[in-house]
């Protein structure tokens, strides 16, 4: 197994060569826009470190490599129409910079384009991964409905938030990972088990998100600190903090929520004080450790070298005590 940034170099040396120069350049600009953006490319990443730890040419798993990428910036383009958002990694998002239309458009172009990158594939492993791929998507299509619905909702359930990254978020971390496994022909059994490890890893990483959102240090976590709070999102931290806080902290943190962004400085110093005086916050790293410990029990079972374990091992550890 390679270091993480030969992998980043190869995968970005396959994302420059994928630009797209056709007509309509009004359709796939933005798509090129996008895909320019940078990122953490974590997910095609663990393509292609799959693909190797099961003692295949990690090359073999560009092509997957980029159809999650791809779909990934798709999901992205879509979410940021629907949140309304103006920016996107600090620049504008493909619906402000060109308009609504392009940006609905350029976004499904993007999911034909994922699929079109399994085309390289001989038919058995096409057929794998299109069928892999297909479930991902629409399981990230219920997440973001899911999101959505919680806005609204006053009885959300740390079950039902759970269930919402996983599908999200976590799943296609476990699908990028089993494609690599696909493709180097792994075995049924080890292309389930990395598949939990991605998935695990998956909701770790955002609840680790979460928790940074609100207690991440400013210089380093490249986003302002308590976003979610000023957008009253009911993130696990929120959730526990309703089931542990008593009355009278309950009825505090209701009204919190209640507060405009003007607001927000107040409304950021109140939520993180009831976060850390009702045990939410311990709560939440403890949460963050037990699904990072699912994730390493799967490595045990899984059929590669004991230096890969390790060195997945040291990769999970690195994502769980990131501070960006």
């Amino acid at each position: 197994m390679k270091v993480i940034e030969a992998y980043q170099k190869e995968f970005l040396k396959s994302l420059k060569g994928f630009e797209l120069d056709k007509a309509p350049q009004s359709l796939y600009e933005p798509v090129n826009y996008i895909l320019s953006l940078g990122g953490k490319r974590l997910r095609p990443v663990l393509t292609l470190m799959t693909c190797d730890i099961f003692n295949s040419d990690y090359k073999d798993a560009i092509n997957a490599a980029l159809a999650v990428e791809v779909f990934h910036n798709f999901s992205l383009i879509h979410d940021d129409i629907m949140d309304e958002a103006p920016l996107r990694r600090g620049q504008e998002t493909v619906h402000k910079k060109w308009n609504l239309n392009t940006g609905i458009l350029s976004g499904d172009a993007m999911l034909i384009l994922a699929y079109q990158l399994f085309e390289h594939y001989d038919p058995e492993v096409f057929q794998s991964l299109a069928k892999l791929f297909s479930k991902t998507a629409l399981e990230v299509c219920e997440g973001q409905q899911y999101d959505m619905d919680f806005e609204t909702r006053d009885d959300v359930t740390i079950a039902e938030y759970l269930q919402m990254i996983e599908y999200k978020t976590a799943v296609l971390v476990g699908a990028a990972m089993k494609m690599g496994a696909i493709i180097a022909n792994a075995s049924i059994s080890d292309q389930h088990g990395v598949y939990e490890f991605g998935k695990n890893l998956g909701i770790a990483f955002q609840l680790q998100d979460d928790y940074l959102d609100a207690f991440g240090d400013p210089e380093t976590f490249g986003k302002q600190i308590g976003g979610d709070i000023i957008e009253n999102k009911k993130t696990y931290l929120y959730l526990k903090a309703l089931e542990l806080a008593d009355g009278a902290q309950k009825e505090e943190l209701t009204h919190l929520y209640s507060l405009t962004s003007n607001e927000s400085s107040v409304k950021i110093d109140g939520v993180k004080s009831i976060f850390e005086s009702s045990g939410s916050s311990e709560a939440s790293k403890a949460a963050i450790e037990l699904y990072t410990s699912k994730a390493f029990a799967v490595l045990e079972t899984l059929s590669i070298s004991k230096a890969n374990k390790v060195a997945l091992r040291n990769f999970g550890t690195a994502l769980m005590t990131r501070k960006v």
